[in-house]
């Protein structure tokens, strides 16, 4: 290391000393004096603390970069994430498979005041999910109505759906609720279990 820095030492000393050098060295130099030699040294000298200072420059400036460039914060776009609540989708997905395919047992009908829903023993709830299979209808009804006693088969046959039709035939009452499909009727007050009313052929298509 110390043999190279020598070497370009002496190069830089030979390019950009030596004339300069040998100029003042004539200048100065008095008739059969020696001071040319000491000029030559003075100034070889002065090259070399000039070069040493460069190079101490260049590394520090080289070591300012490096230290910026590790320091400077990169620019990245970070797109906020949010993490799904596993909570809520558990619930979600954990009542649909409770509610998937369950029918009621026994199957209730009830007035404007019986909740709906799956219907079991200990939970006793109007089934809104009926059909008839006499028919092949789903089973309307209707809260705080009652069907007019004037009604009869053809009535239904011709206009189930379509409440704009039945409404001619239903009559406000709070607390009852009417069901019919399109061959029967029936208008219900309290909890009642399907299976009293043997003419009816209403099953829970299943929720």
């Amino acid at each position: 290391m110390a043999k190279d820095l020598d070497k370009l030492l002496d190069e830089v000393e030979s390019k950009f000393c030596r004339p300069e050098s040998l100029r003042l060295g004539t200048a100065e130099r008095p008739e059969g004096g020696g001071g040319g030699i000491l000029s030559n040294d003075r100034n070889r000298t002065e090259a070399k603390e000039n070069l040493r200072s460069t190079e101490t420059f260049k590394k520090e400036d080289d070591l300012d970069s490096l230290i910026n460039e590790i320091f400077e914060e990169p620019n990245f776009d970070i797109k906020p994430f949010k993490l799904k609540s596993k909570s809520s989708g558990n619930t979600s997905v954990r009542a649909s498979i409770q509610g998937l395919g369950k029918s009621c047992s026994p199957v209730y009908l009830g007035g404007s005041t019986a909740p709906g829903g799956v219907g079991t023993r200990t939970s006793q709830r109007a089934c809104d999910r009926l059909r008839c299979t006499a028919c092949d209808f789903w089973v309307e009804s209707y809260d705080d109505y009652m069907w007019d006693r004037s009604c009869d088969y053809m009535f239904f046959r011709n206009n189930m759906p379509e409440f704009h039709k039945l409404k001619t035939k239903l009559v406000k009452k709070k607390g009852t609720r009417a069901y019919a499909c399109q061959c029967s009727w029936r208008t219900v007050e309290e909890l009642t279990d399907l299976q009293a009313d043997h003419q009816l052929r209403w099953v829970c298509g299943k929720h």
